[in-house]
């Protein structure tokens, strides 16, 4: 401590570091959501006396060294599946890192600049970070990956709420908590401060009132149709995915695990994301074979593979979703609509012609135009390929046009043997929730699941091992409130993180 009682530099950046790691490790995995409600403490202790620019650099380090944790894996993607140089991937690394650092920054400087108007952490700070939230789930095509709300995907009796608002409201609520308890640590440490009745009055309403809210929707019964499905997991590694001599390999290990995991007809049967590594449309002979299992087992199946269409003149490449009848007939397909920048398509791609797509497949995707639920003998099903299952409005999207049951696609082959996967998983148990329709999961190497309309999984299948996972689901009736309204509340903490920053940035 110096003279004027403040921390040194080194001292209060090495706080914004914990609060960083503390955050990082509250998400899967190894996913302990209990830090996610403290993890600011030691940065709020950081910038307790600091000016509204010390407060900025030190939220961008709590940020950076945060999410240089959580996105490591992204590393795996570019050096063993992009053939990228260590240094190059470094670099993007660390570039990305520092532009989501930018958010928790932003929040930090303004929050700080609030208070000298008079304007409370506890008021201004959540409000500031579910904002920062929202934006950058739109901003640049958007990467809402590790909201804070997601680091509780597990509390159910905590996220039920979201059916009302979204995962920001579950954001919205960790924030508020380690607001309130930095201004009780502050009344314990510092004789004469006030003790914040106010505040921890309302966290303790807040918290009462949305678990009551919670333990009753879980304890209501779900009175949709019940519906059988079987999710099945190929294994099939990275670097043969797209190779045409294992074409034959790949159809058939699907074709054996589907009739393994087999238990009765009706069943709606799931295979991932480019489950088929070529296009349906012209393979008429693996097409045969795909159509008579589904007539063997008398089952739908929905099964990934990339598609293509004329557009006036041009032809376009699709990720897509093929929904097969039991008649045999190919009944119906949806598109992709959100692509992954860099790994299905180049952003800009005239503009950085020395540029190449990360993942191997098929060429340059487009989007698809439309949210096309597949209408199966047992209701309307929204497919979520792969990256869209973190992005809450495509769901909506689908829920929205009819969809009683949300499935999702993947192949997460690229992440590794990492904690991607799990992290992935925990934000499409929200897609179930705030909608309020079951959601399944096939993924190519894992992680598969079953989850239901209250976000309990129903078991999952281990990481990088052939297998199948069969359960019963209820459809859902009709979607929510969030369903029909959407980001209104996150909307309303944008609106009124406006009036704050007008407020703290206008002159005295």
């Amino acid at each position: 401590m110096n003279a004027n009682g403040e921390n040194p530099a080194t001292a209060r950046y090495l706080a914004a570091v914990l609060s960083g790691a503390l955050l990082a490790i509250s998400f899967p995995s190894p996913g302990i959501p209990v830090l996610a409600w403290v993890a600011f403490l030691p940065l709020f202790v950081a910038a307790g006396r600091a000016s509204a620019g010390s407060c900025f650099k030190l939220g961008f380090a709590a940020g950076l060294s945060a999410y240089l944790i959580i996105l490591y894996w992204l590393n795996i993607v570019m050096v063993s599946y992009g053939r990228l140089d260590f240094t190059v991937s470094g670099t993007l690394y660390l570039v990305l890192a520092g532009y989501l650092a930018l958010y928790p920054a932003a929040a930090l400087w303004l929050m700080r600049r609030a208070e000298l108007r008079g304007i409370p952490a506890f008021c201004s700070f959540p409000l500031l970070w579910v904002a920062g939230e929202l934006i950058r789930s739109h901003l640049l095509t958007g990467f809402p990956w590790a909201l804070l709300g997601y680091s509780q995907f597990r509390t159910l009796p905590l996220i039920q709420i979201c059916d009302l608002t979204g995962v920001y409201g579950v954001s919205y609520l960790v924030a508020f908590a380690n607001a309130v308890f930095y201004r009780l640590w502050v009344w314990m440490r510092h004789k004469g401060s006030p003790y914040p009745l106010r505040p921890a009055l309302l966290l303790a309403l807040l918290l009462m009132s949305t678990l009551v809210y919670g333990l009753t929707a879980l304890n209501r019964p779900e009175k949709g149709a019940p519906q059988r499905v079987l999710l099945v997991q190929g294994n099939i590694p990275q670097d043969v995915k797209w190779n045409p001599a294992f074409q034959e390999s790949t159809v058939a290990t699907y074709e054996r695990l589907t009739r393994q995991g087999y238990q009765s007809g009706d069943s709606l049967v799931v295979w991932p994301e480019s489950a088929l590594p070529f296009y349906l449309q012209g393979e008429p002979l693996y097409a045969a074979r795909v159509k008579g299992l589904a007539v063997e087992l008398k089952s739908s199946l929905i099964t990934g593979s990339p598609a293509i269409e004329r557009d006036g003149g041009a032809l376009r490449n699709l990720n897509s979703a093929f929904l097969i009848g039991p008649d045999g007939v190919v009944a119906g397909r949806s598109d992709k609509l959100h692509l992954v920048p860099f790994g299905e398509y180049v952003p800009l791609a005239s503009l950085l012609p020395f540029v190449n797509k990360l993942v191997a497949g098929v060429g340059d995707f487009s989007p698809g135009k439309s949210a096309t639920p597949l209408a199966t003998s047992g209701g309307k099903v929204g497919t979520l390929i792969c990256f869209e299952g973190i992005f809450p409005e495509v769901a909506r999207r689908y829920v929205a046009a009819g969809s009683t049951l949300l499935v999702n696609i993947t192949n997460d082959a690229w992440f590794g043997n990492s904690s991607a996967p799990y992290q992935h998983l925990s934000m499409t148990v929200f897609r179930a929730v705030e909608n309020r329709v079951p959601l399944v999961r096939a993924a190519n190497t894992g992680i598969s699941a079953v989850v239901d309309s209250k976000g309990h999984i129903h078991g999952m299948t281990p990481l990088f091992e052939e297998a199948t996972l069969s359960g019963e689901v209820h459809r859902g009736e009709g979607g929510s409130f969030y369903t029909r309204y959407g980001d209104l509340f996150a909307l309303s903490c944008t609106l009124l993180s406006g009036v704050i920053a007008f407020v703290a940035l206008r002159k005295k």
